[in-house]
């Protein structure tokens, strides 16, 4: 069960082997094949894999784009976004023109779930092997792979490892003990009246065996048993499936924390975080290029135990001091949460974002704010790590909880429907679709749209914004939030007045970097003259003026050139 200890992992690849064979066999006869899969089960990797191919790191030097399909675009005015509207807006995401500046730049997309579900957001899933027929087809979501290819555009699709629905078939299923689906989830005679670690009771009555079954997030969404090694086999054949016969790039991992259980240690336990390395090594080996980014909505100390499961982990806390430290105008904020995730993250296989499909909407955060909205768009695009921007930040849409309030339809002009549908849209449109959309800031040189096209194209442009190293300097003004980047021979000066006043004297100062010499500084963003700057053999300087005056959220990237 669940609620136990994780078996030893040499019993655990045996007890895979067997399992795996004997469940088929045993299976109830039901179709179509969310019961009864029609891949069989692959085993775990060995304890001594062969070794990894050098991995070829591509997601360092992209931009993602998180898509709630559902809300996208809708090509055929059902009022629900589908894979065929995804296709009709690519041209606005990467036009597949490296030299154009008319579209947004991004190199990779992330869908949200994208299976059968009983629910509007998919995180229910009734079919691994299958997509949402609200969505389209297969072959619909395999064009939309063959089109993103052609414009070297990445996708990965959220992948719900934790828990299924309770209208999957195995669920249902598993509700009859003798079943041998009974125990891929976890069913209790009685109530074990353990607090749950997301809601205060994570078990939950079924009325058709009277038993209780463990499900940590609610009743419709019941764990699936980790402790049962069938389980752990089909999800590494789920896996295997969407790389290898459909061919997408990676996953989005929802709910890391929570695989295993041990009585009251509900998430985090050593168990989940030894299945996130071997199954990373499964994967691996299916395509050594894949990617994965986990959803682990925690303190840095505990994110960091994942690191060796998957390819890159949200960075939640950077997120709040990002917008926190521009709300209330604080460099060193900032500077200090990159320096804390780097300390855990030193080759900075880390994912960065300002808000999610979880969260409320940056510009609802900052109460309508477009310039702090730019700011902190400012500072998470030009720092380390792989960053994500949510569907419609780009434009400023708002959205506060409850959930469907903050994953509304696009905003893609001001016409009837929103430029999302020419029918009725699942859920309203924001009030103010007028006003923010793409077909109106598209025209405006100054709007957040293209403010978040320049950055994402300065990103593209320069290796040292993706991937160099990150180099904090001091300002005697607080307001100010001063980095390098730096990569190879390429050396960038980022600099951002965080406030909406006027400041003057402010000065910056570094006490070690690997910089020697003098540099001239050009300016690649922004405008303002600025004396040359020299560096020690420490590679220190202290109080090198910025201009006298630096106007209200006015910044600056600078290269170095020596």
């Amino acid at each position: 069960m669940k609620v136990l200890q994780k078996k030893p992992i040499l019993l655990t690849i045996v007890l895979i082997l067997i399992t795996s064979c004997s469940r088929i066999s045993q299976s109830p006869t039901i179709s179509p094949s969310p019961l009864t899969p029609t891949h069989t089960p692959t085993a775990m990797p060995s304890p001594t894999p062969t070794p990894e191919p050098e991995p070829v790191e591509w997601w360092k030097d992209i931009v993602f784009y998180e898509i709630f399909v559902r809300s996208f675009k809708d090509s055929d005015g059902d009022g629900i976004g589908d894979f065929q509207g995804i296709i009709q807006a690519l041209d606005y995401l990467n036009d597949g023109d490296p030299e154009t500046t008319t579209d947004l730049g991004i190199g990779g997309i992330w869908l949200m779930p994208i299976n059968p579900s009983p629910s509007y957001h998919g995180y229910d899933v009734t079919d691994y092997y299958a997509v949402n027929s609200d969505y389209g087809t297969m072959e619909d979501f395999k064009q939309l792979l063959e089109e993103v290819n052609k414009r070297g555009i990445k996708i990965i699709i959220d992948l719900v490892l934790n828990h299924t629905s309770d209208q999957h078939a195995w669920f249902q299923a598993s509700t009859d003990t003798s079943s041998p689906f009974h125990t891929w989830y976890v069913w209790s005679e009685i109530d074990p009246r353990i607090p749950g670690p997301i809601n205060s009771d994570s078990w939950h009555f079924n009325a058709t065996n009277d038993m209780y079954y463990y499900g940590v997030f609610w009743s419709g969404m019941p764990d699936l048993n980790y402790d049962n090694p069938a389980v752990s086999a089909e999800m590494m054949q789920v896996s295997k499936f969407w790389l290898e016969e459909i061919g997408v790039d990676g996953f989005r991992v929802d709910a890391a924390r929570y695989l295993f259980a041990d009585g009251a240690a509900q998430q985090d336990i050593p168990a989940t975080i030894q299945w996130f390395e071997e199954w990373r090594s499964f994967y691996k080996q299916v395509n050594p290029e894949a990617f994965t980014v986990g959803e682990v909505w925690t303190g840095l100390f505990v994110t960091a135990k994942y690191s060796q499961g998957m390819d890159s982990l949200f960075m939640f806390d950077l997120a709040e001091d990002i917008k926190g430290g521009v709300y209330t105008p604080n460099g060193p904020r900032i500077t200090k949460s990159y320096l804390d995730i780097l300390a855990y993250f030193p080759d900075m296989n880390f994912s960065t974002f300002l808000s999610n499909h979880d969260q409320q909407r940056v510009i609802s955060f900052y109460n309508g704010d477009m310039a702090k909205a730019k700011m902190a768009a400012f500072v998470y695009l030009t720092g380390p790590g792989t960053p994500f921007i949510y569907y419609g930040e780009e434009i400023g849409m708002v959205g506060s909880k409850p959930d469907e309030l903050i994953r509304t339809p696009m905003q893609w002009a001001g016409e009837p429907g929103g430029g999302f549908t020419k029918g009725t849209p699942w859920e309203p449109l924001n009030s103010n679709f007028g006003e923010f959309n793409v077909a109106l800031q598209d025209e405006d040189p100054t709007s957040l749209l293209n403010h978040y096209r320049m950055l994402v194209q300065l990103r593209n442009q320069y290796p040292a914004l993706s991937s160099g190293e990150y180099q904090p300097l001091t300002s005697n003004c607080r307001q100010i939030y001063p980095i390098l980047r730096m990569d190879g021979e390429q050396t960038l000066l980022v600099i951002a007045n965080l406030s909406d006043l006027e400041i003057s004297g402010c000065t910056l100062s570094i006490e070690a970097s690997p910089l020697s010499g003098d540099y001239q500084l050009s300016t690649l963003l922004g405008e303002g003259e600025f004396e040359p700057m020299s560096f020690d053999a420490d590679g220190a300087f202290s109080e090198y003026p910025l201009p006298d005056i630096v106007d209200p959220w006015q910044y600056f990237i600078l290269d170095l050139t020596q």
